[in-house]
């Protein structure tokens, strides 16, 4: 029998494989939803939803998208030292970080009392002015967001401080993937129209505005404004199986067989003994686990891997850095490719046959994955 070096489908070790074409294909299917001339603003935090942030923040800027977006300031540090020029919105800053994000040009979403104040304080102590911020108002989510109400005011105070000034205003749909909470979704849009007029009254120019997700550029499309912004969709996922039909995963998780054993009814596989065989068994040990981003919860048979195209379901407790599958009746041998979830085994099924989503799964792959970039 071949050893796994004369195997050439082999993969070698646990990779995740992120193709381009890929997340070219899914960018301009999302632009061929908005108008000419509507801003695309990409979301890459997160590490580019678990893939590789770098390289996807490069192709898309090639690609054109006029705007970028990250949680936090490290991550978009991370950008503008990998040669990122476009505009980037910070999320999430935390005070600690306005000097930072001063010196590196990023742009900071406001989205409370506290926050305003104290980075107009940082703005004008590092002699800035017209420092580009954005206000984020709340409409639902209730998450993060200034008051609807208090829009008039805000903005108001804002024209006030010579250190800022407003870049854009936006707002975030709670549920726009799901049809049965259209009419929540249409009080989210009617409630952030009256933002926009109340903003651009007070502060004497038009901001630009901004509401929409990857489902709500799908499902709302007569709300686009002046920029929408894409996350989940542009790495394949649209929250949805007409749109998913339409967009191409960006990452395929793959790994290999490390051993193959033969376990005879009555024995056991892993820790805690969690799986027994009541039949003989044929199982396979891969060489990933829950430190690799394989929860816990896709042990006993809720989760699966793909080999040679047939589903092997991972039994026992999955460990730190291995997982063992069932391949009885599976054909083959150490050394083959294993296929966690990629074009053909889609990360939403295997996330939710253990009643999770895809953004989890996705998200959580380790860093200690070694990337591999395909153009």
């Amino acid at each position: 029998m071949l050893g796994p070096d004369n195997n050439e489908t082999s993969t070698g070790e646990t990779i995740l494989e992120i193709d381009l074409s890929a997340l070219e294909n899914n960018y301009r299917y999302l632009v061929s939803h908005i108008a000419p001339g509507t801003r695309f603003m990409a979301v890459v935090k997160a590490f580019a939803y678990g893939s590789e942030a770098a390289r996807i923040a490069l192709k898309l800027q090639e690609l054109g998208a006029d705007y970028f977006a990250v949680a936090y300031t490290n991550e978009g540090v991370a950008l503008r030292d990998a040669g990122i020029s476009r505009p980037i919105l910070v999320l999430h800053p935390q005070p600690i970080s306005y000097k930072t994000i001063i010196a590196r040009c990023l742009e900071p979403a406001l989205y409370s009392e506290n926050l305003l104040q104290g980075f107009a304080k940082t703005a004008r102590d590092e002699g800035q002015k017209e420092y580009p911020v954005h206000l984020k108002f709340n409409t639902g989510l209730n998450r993060l967001g200034f008051n609807p109400e208090q829009a008039g005011k805000i903005a108001s105070e804002i024209k006030t401080i010579p250190f800022l000034r407003v870049a854009s205003v936006f707002s975030h749909l709670a549920a726009s993937e799901d049809p049965a909470e259209k009419e929540f979704t249409e009080g989210q849009l009617r409630s952030f129209a009256r933002v926009c007029i109340s903003v651009e009254k007070e502060l004497g120019y038009r901001p630009l505005r901004h509401l929409l997700n990857t489902s709500g550029i799908l499902n709302y499309p007569d709300h686009q404004y002046d920029m929408v912004r894409s996350g989940i969709g542009l790495y394949g996922f649209g929250n949805d199986a007409v749109y998913d039909s339409k967009l191409t995963p960006v990452a395929s998780l793959k790994t290999v067989i490390s051993q193959i054993h033969e376990i005879g009814a009555g024995e056991s596989v892993g820790y805690n003994r969690a799986f027994r065989a009541s039949t003989p068994v044929r199982t396979a040990t891969l060489p990933l686990g829950h430190a690799d981003g394989i929860g816990r919860q896709y042990g006993q048979g809720k989760g699966y891997v793909t080999i040679h195209g047939k589903r092997a379901p991972i039994i026992g407790n999955v460990c730190m850095d291995m997982i063992m599958v069932d391949v009885t009746g599976v054909d083959c041998r150490e050394g083959d490719e294993v296929v966690v979830f990629g074009k053909e085994s889609s990360a939403d099924l295997l996330a939710a046959a253990a009643g999770t989503i895809s953004y989890e799964l996705i998200t959580g792959i380790s860093q200690r994955v070694r990337r591999k970039i395909i153009s």
